[in-house]
């Protein structure tokens, strides 16, 4: 008779035999184990959607102890190779342009937290990508475009004076640009930007007249795009964005002026 956890059990548990991979020498051995491991997943000896085997069978089948497999494990989850969750064994995940943009998280949190600089690095590399969709968009978009744009202006302005509500419509309105394209990759970059500043927005007091700012460069930038004119949509963006950048600036440190 089968055993009535084994039954439940899901995802499945992995069994794995390791077999000898090309490293560096110098390579340490929690570099060996994640070169094995990630081949492994690669390959599809390891399945996605599993469970990874636990730390004891891990340690068994490649020698080292359990801060190596635990290093090893940290290091495959930030590729996006595995997912992990408190009190729960790490689960094999297939890497796709989402998961490996998710897996930089952390990594870029940790560099922007109270660093302007560094965010204002960030947030212009969000100015060249929307400036370019609006472009795009102003030259290609479909009539289905135009009329989503439209219904999230309108939820956008319906949505002011309400916090989270109007933060919510305002990153749906922009991942629409982003989408415009029909090219995967650019919605992933917008979720991860809002992933990536959403702590920088939070830190915003949010007021019904920035929250009508805000819509009001948002209505320049549909116009734009409804008119057919990429300089227009290029100018709306650049100056909505400005005023964006402005809000989120202030919320650090006073700057040496010579670095701002």
């Amino acid at each position: 008779m089968r055993d009535v956890a084994t039954m439940h059990q899901s995802p499945k548990m992995q069994s794995l035999s390791p077999s000898p991979t090309p490293v560096d020498a110098g390579t340490t051995p929690a570099q060996r184990v994640r070169v094995q491991l990630a081949g492994m997943i690669r390959s599809g000896q390891l399945k996605a959607g599993a469970w990874l085997p636990t730390e004891r069978q891990l340690m068994q089948d490649f020698g080292v102890s359990r801060s190596v497999i635990r290093e090893a494990i940290t290091d495959l989850a930030s590729q996006g190779l595995l997912k992990i969750r408190p009190r729960c064994r790490p689960v094999i995940s297939r890497p796709d342009v989402v998961s490996a943009l998710g897996a930089l998280g952390q990594s870029v949190n940790h560099l922007t937290l109270g660093n302007e600089a560094a965010v204002k690095t960030l947030f212009e590399t969000r100015v060249f990508m929307e400036v370019g969709l609006a472009r795009w968009a102003a030259l290609h978009a479909r009539r289905e475009d135009i009329a989503e744009l439209r219904a999230a202006l309108n939820a956008n302005q319906d949505a002011i004076g309400m916090p989270g509500d109007f933060e919510r419509s305002d990153a749906h309105f922009h991942h629409l640009l982003y989408r415009i394209p029909r090219n995967e990759i650019y919605p992933a970059v917008h979720h991860a930007y809002v992933e990536w500043l959403f702590d920088h927005w939070r830190a915003i007091e949010a007021t019904p007249e920035l929250d009508t700012l805000y819509h009001a460069g948002h209505a320049a930038i549909l116009a734009a795009i409804v008119e057919r004119d990429p300089d227009a949509a290029e100018d709306a963006v650049r100056r909505h964005l400005k005023l964006a950048w402005e809000k989120v600036r202030i919320t650090f440190a006073p700057m040496d002026p010579a670095r701002s």
